[in-house]
């Protein structure tokens, strides 16, 4: 399965201590490496792993790889960014749905099951998404 990660599913994969981290781990498995994602992402999974080197290891073991170029999409990621400023999305966020139109065969791996599933690719389009499931309450 050739998939785009969120920043939710690289913290849970990499902290034994995360919700979804049995998810991850089991996820993971199903894989086939890398996941892609960018380097906004990579930076959010950092500051919430508390751990740059440890991002750094995961790019350096090719378990997930920035595919990403920020520049060439800027106006897609602008006009993303109005549609949907009413949801306060991040840049993490908008990169990884500009990714899900540029991979169209990728699925998004993220536990933000929320926002994503508002979120649309090519302006109508649901992303395809692999979250974890829903806990009784």
């Amino acid at each position: 399965m050739n998939v785009i990660a969120d920043t939710g599913f690289i913290v849970a994969f990499a902290n034994s201590d995360d919700l979804y981290h049995e998810w991850a781990l089991q996820v993971a498995s199903d894989l086939s490496p890398p996941a892609l994602t960018c380097e906004a992402v990579l930076a959010e999974a950092a500051f919430k792993l508390r751990s740059t080197n440890l991002v750094l290891e995961l790019v350096e073991a090719d378990l997930i790889r920035p595919a990403f170029d920020l520049i060439p999409n800027i106006s897609q990621l602008h006009e993303l960014a109005n549609r949907y400023a009413d949801r306060q999305p991040d840049l993490a966020d908008l990169c990884v749905i500009r990714m899900s139109e540029l991979f169209p065969r990728h699925i998004v791996i993220t536990v933000d099951e929320t926002d994503f599933r508002v979120y649309r690719r090519n302006k109508r389009d649901m992303i395809p998404l692999l979250c974890p499931p829903k806990r009784a309450r």
